[in-house]
């Protein structure tokens, strides 16, 4: 009978030095599903995934992964899991074949079996035309799709996927989506990490966002989203110079979450009220606009809501780099112990 959930976590705290990594986290991904990890840089995501990867141990706080502690049964829990992490940890000097050949002799698959398999990933994956050229010759999505292929060479049950799609041009990255779904559809349990919004908006059942090492909210995309009135109001003027009068229209109606956002002025809608106030408003100060919508609100404003701050690669760059390096010095005693 298969596990409700495949993935819990209660009260994780992890600490590098002056870093607070995790702060008493709680989260659980149910089997056969994708649990979305949203939060910039910094926010304690490849802490968590490390964890439960175990690549590092908790200071306080437990964490199973299909109902295996990952501390005291690291090694059955290394069995049943791959992981991809931010950048390919493919050899640049082997063949697409060599490399997965390699992990499956060194999970202690018989050379046969071993080679059977790199070869039906490699198709799987649309490497086969590639599969003799050295990885150095590869381009970045495909070197992704190898490193991906490379995580489930051992057939596992649960995928640690941390920020897998990074630096990829939008056509690779939703070349590695459709794989994601196509693994899922087959019961695979995925935990994504990501600072790409659409990215867990299209693929996480259900969402995690993380901010300084805490939890601060969860839930569907469209519960996460409802938590910030469910629509937002833009407005494009025609004439650019006229952007900073509507912003101030607009503000005085909707309150202070109003925002310029490029050519246009966005805000959160309160009220069936607001849309009438700002048209009468807008003619009213001869302000010619060019768009006047409502629309769902995105997981970006949610984020933002929520934080005061955007979830985009620029937030959290010197927390994350203490963290980071607090994570390679316990790596090394974790591999050590």
């Amino acid at each position: 009978m298969a596990r409700a959930y495949a993935i819990q976590a209660e009260g994780l705290a992890k600490r590098f030095k002056d870093t607070l990594a995790l702060d008493g986290v709680d989260l659980a991904a149910r089997t056969g599903t994708v649990l979305g990890l949203l939060g910039p840089n910094g926010a304690g995501k490849t802490t968590a995934v490390r964890i439960f990867a175990t690549l590092l141990q908790p200071d306080a706080g437990r964490a199973e992964v299909a109902g295996h502690d990952v501390v005291r049964e690291a090694g059955v829990v290394r069995s049943l899991v791959g992981l991809t992490g931010q950048y390919a940890a493919v050899d640049e000097n082997l063949t697409g074949t060599e490399n997965l050949l390699l992990i499956g002799r060194l999970l202690g698959t018989p050379r046969r079996e071993a080679k059977a398999r790199a070869a039906e990933l490699l198709e799987r994956f649309g490497l086969t035309d590639a599969s003799g050229r050295a990885v150095k010759t590869f381009s970045g999505g495909m070197r992704r799709r190898l490193d991906l292929a490379a995580s489930l060479v051992g057939r596992p049950s649960i995928l640690f996927l941390d920020e897998p799609t990074t630096g990829l041009d939008p056509r690779s990255r939703g070349e590695l989506w459709d794989m994601l779904r196509g693994l899922v559809a087959e019961g695979v349990t995925a935990l994504l990490t990501t600072q790409y919004l659409n990215e867990a908006d299209l693929l996480a059942d259900r969402i995690v966002v993380m901010d300084k090492g805490r939890i601060i909210a969860e839930g569907t995309s469209d519960e996460l989203k409802s938590q910030v009135g469910g629509q937002v109001l833009q407005v494009r003027p025609v004439r650019e110079r006229d952007l900073a009068a509507a912003h101030s229209l607009v503000a005085r109606a909707a309150g202070p979450q109003t925002r310029i956002e490029g050519d246009a002025v966005t805000a959160p809608v309160g009220g069936p009220e607001l849309m009438p106030a700002v048209v009468r408003g807008l003619d009213g100060a001869g302000i010619a606009v060019g768009e006047l919508t409502l629309r769902r609100s995105s997981l970006d404003e949610v984020f933002l809501a929520l934080t005061g701050h955007r979830a985009g690669p620029a937030g959290g760059r010197r927390e994350a780099a203490k963290a980071w390096s607090g994570e390679r010095d316990e790596e090394r005693t974790v591999s050590a112990s």
